[in-house]
Parts: structure tokens; sequence; C-alpha cells
């Protein structure tokens, strides 16, 4: 304070100026002392750009374990930073890289282990870097969206298992869900305000399907329409939907009444989508899709 002027006793500028993130102390004593700080250096190299020091970034695929003694609550938080920062897909594919992800939601990580009939699942990397994008241009992003996308596969997986051994589609997904909040909630602690918005949005999706009648306008008139519509275009680009069911709905949102009267009158049934209420996500028909950018990391 006498001159005003910065001691730096451990090199922090020239780290600054090379971009290297380094541990002050010894990295595994750190780590084991805040198990989280492994969160926060992977957050802190994927938002700065920077390169992590050699013996920091060691011991990260060794003790990943250490964040199974921290309490949900705070995981959540911690997840919350890592995805709600702008850099939701470099850190996404950071975590996976360095094998910590897996502590934080274990069945979205079995789910993402193997590709699905050889293809790639980009339906969570696709929502993380649209989340990206929203933040970069000022807009609101919801943790409801997020953890509907980040727990879609492993709820979809074990939905279409119950079809398979006879049980209805509706109750099947209902069961799935329940299951993979509840394992889920043992690592990340996800409020009710917002588990009860992700449940929303996954049941909603089977409902698009149903277009004749009144389905479309009571639909659009849901108070999560707007989210389950963006999560429906996410299934379309993951190839679990047909790009034609996506752009009527984006269609029907931009005409006037009338034309909203035409478009339910004429619309092409779609075989079981009628069966109101029981109806549900269809198993996907996948077409070939191409890995996003970066995703060599994440295997």
């Amino acid at each position: 304070i006498t001159d005003f002027s910065v001691k730096d006793y451990v090199g922090g500028v020239a780290d600054l100026k090379a971009g290297v993130l380094r541990m002050i102390g010894d990295p595994p004593t750190c780590f084991r002392e805040d198990p989280v700080r492994m969160l926060r250096v992977v957050r802190f190299a994927a938002k700065l750009g920077f390169k992590i020091d050699p013996a920091t970034v060691a011991p990260l695929h060794e003790l990943g374990h250490l964040l199974l003694n921290v309490s949900n609550a705070r995981l959540f938080e911690e997840v919350l930073k890592l995805f709600h920062g702008g850099y939701a897909l470099e850190t996404y594919e950071m975590l996976r890289h360095y094998n910590l992800f897996r502590f934080l939601f274990p069945l979205t990580e079995d789910s993402l282990a193997s590709e699905d009939h050889n293809f790639p699942r980009v339906l969570l990397p696709q929502a993380l870097a649209n989340t990206d994008q929203r933040i970069e241009q000022g807009k609101p992003v919801n943790p409801a969206f997020l953890f509907a996308a980040m727990l879609w596969e492993p709820v979809r997986l074990n939905m279409e298992q119950r079809i398979d051994k006879g049980a209805p589609a509706f109750e099947a997904l209902a069961q799935a869900s329940e299951d993979v909040l509840r394992e889920e909630v043992r690592h990340v602690a996800i409020p009710k305000r917002f588990s009860f918005p992700m449940r929303e949005i996954w049941d909603l999706q089977s409902r698009f399907t149903r277009r004749q009648g009144k389905h479309a306008f009571r639909l659009m008139e849901n108070k999560r329409f707007r989210a389950a519509y963006d999560f429906l275009l996410l299934r379309v680009h993951a190839g679990e939907e047909s790009q034609e069911l996506a752009d009527w709905w984006t269609r029907f949102q931009e005409v006037d009444a009338d034309a909203r009267a035409e478009m339910v009158r004429t619309v092409v049934p779609v075989p079981g989508a009628e069966g109101g209420e029981g109806g549900a996500v269809k198993k996907r028909k996948r077409r070939r899709r191409r890995k996003p950018k970066g995703s060599g990391t994440a295997a």
C-alpha cells in the first residue's frame, strides 16, 4: 500500500502472459482439501482459454471420485456456474476428457459412453451450444431446460426399455423420469422448482404429434410450450423426430388464427398419435448426423 505496487510471489503475471492455469501449492493436496477445486480448474480453463499446467492437470483423472464426498446441494451450485457461464460446450467436453463429468451426471455419462446405432448422441452438445449462444446474445437461460437436456438420454433409454417390456408409453415415461431423477439428486441436488418444469418439458414431447382437433391449440396455450418446442427442435436435430414436424409447429406459431385452423384441418394423421394423453415419445428413426465440432475430446 505504501507504493501501490502488486507483489507477485508465485509467478502469476508470467502465467497470465503465457495463458497457463496453475494451482498454488501441491495440486493433489489442494484437491483433497476441497474436491470442488477440480471443477473450478476446468471452469476457468474453459472460460479463459488457458492451458492447464501439467502438474495441476495430472491428478484430475485420478481424484474425481472425491467429488462423491461433496454435498449434492453444493454441486448443484457448481453445475450452474459450469454451464451458465457462456462456455458450456467447452466445459462439458473438458469435464468428460478429465473423467469428472461422470461424478456429476453418472447416468448421462453411461448413456453417452457409446454411440447410438453408430451415430453420435448430439442432443446434449447442441443444447449446450444453444445455451452459450443465448448467453452471448444477452438472453435468459433456464436451469430447468439445461437439466432436461442433460438427463434426457438416460430417461429416453429407460423409457424404451420399459416399453419393450410391455409398459404403456405414458407410464413408461413417467417411471423413467422418476428413476433418473431419483438417482441424479444423489449427486446433484435439483430443486423442485426446476425438476417439475423438467418433467413437464419431457411429458409435452408426446403431444407435438397430436395436432388434430383442439390438441394443437391447447398445447400452444400451455405455459411450458415454448421450452417444450425448443426441446423438440433439439430432438429433431438429434434425429428423434422429423423435420416436417418441427417446420409445422414453427409455422403454426407464425400464422394467424384462420391459417392455424386450416393447418389443423389439413394435417396428416401420425399413426398412433391420436391416442390422447396415452401417447408418448416415439422411438427414434436415426439418420446420419455429423459429430459436433470439437466432440473428439469428449469421447
